[in-house]
This record gives structure tokens, sequence and C-alpha cells, in this order.
């Protein structure tokens, strides 16, 4: 089974910059990078780094994406803090890009993470550039807005 087309235009590796802020932190910013990898299966490999502007690694998880119906997707996350999440939600394909909007109600904690309740992500894709945004409510705080960033596609 090959990748769905509705993915195809997310293939490559993404370069940029973004912000953060959240109720129990100073607002901060950051470079990104992204990559999904196309493995000849009906699902993207991801890769997500981070450093900070002096850079210094931040945050960094890996994944898989897949879209199981055209209008569909879902986003098996790991990262190193402790947390495992299942994100699902809706793709919407344009003649010029694609937006993913996933939710995940629940996510696997490890007994020595912090404690996260759900998150929140939301892709914009346009052209060769990609937005990220997401959400969480976490230590206490409710769903809250919590990063954003800008990439454009690198140079191969």
């Amino acid at each position: 089974m090959a990748l769905s087309p509705q993915l195809q235009p997310l293939v490559g590796t993404w370069q940029g910059t973004g912000s953060g802020h959240y109720p129990t932190i100073d607002p901060f910013s950051y470079s990104e990078e992204l990559t999904f990898r196309d493995v000849g299966k009906p699902f993207l490999v991801y890769q997500q780094r981070t450093w900070s502007p002096d850079g210094q690694p931040m945050h960094m998880e890996t994944g898989f994406l897949r879209s199981p119906t055209p209008s569909t997707v879902e986003f098996v996350l790991a990262q190193p803090t402790g947390h495992a999440e299942l994100a699902e939600g809706t793709l919407i394909a344009a003649e010029h890009g694609l937006i993913l909007d996933l939710q995940s109600p629940q996510i696997l904690v490890a007994a020595s993470a912090k404690p996260v309740e759900a998150t929140a992500r939301t892709y914009r894709l346009v052209k060769n550039q990609l937005s990220v945004d997401f959400s969480m409510a976490a230590v206490g705080a409710a769903m809250t807005h919590h990063l954003h960033s800008d990439l454009v596609r690198a140079e191969d």
C-alpha cells in the first residue's frame, strides 16, 4: 500500500524559527527543523528538533503520520521527555496546500515526566511554507497556545 496522495506535499525537510510562551514559563524563541520521509509505506516518518538561539538543543520528537481516509489523519508521537501522543483529526486538502488539525485528548506520561493532560496541533501548508501551532493542557493549566513556528522547505 502506498502513501496517501494527500500527505505527499509534506515530504521533505522544513526549517525556520518559532516562539513559545506558557503561563508557567518565560517567553522564548527557537529554531526548528521538521522532516517528513516517505518510506514506501502508507505513512510518513516524522522527526522534529528545536534548538535555542545560541545553538543549544531544546526539544525533539519522532513519530508516524498517516491518513486512513482522504479527510482524516493520525499522528503517533514519542518524546524523550516521557510523553507519547496519539493525535487524531482532520485533513483539508486545497489546491496550493493542506491543513492538518489534530487533537490528543489523552497523553501517556511517564511517572518521572511533567503532567500533560491534552495537546492540539495544527499544520498549515501553503506552497513551500509550513506553519505549526501547538497548544497543551499541562502542569495544571487549561488548554493554552504554547508554540508557533514558520518553516520553509529546505533545498535538497
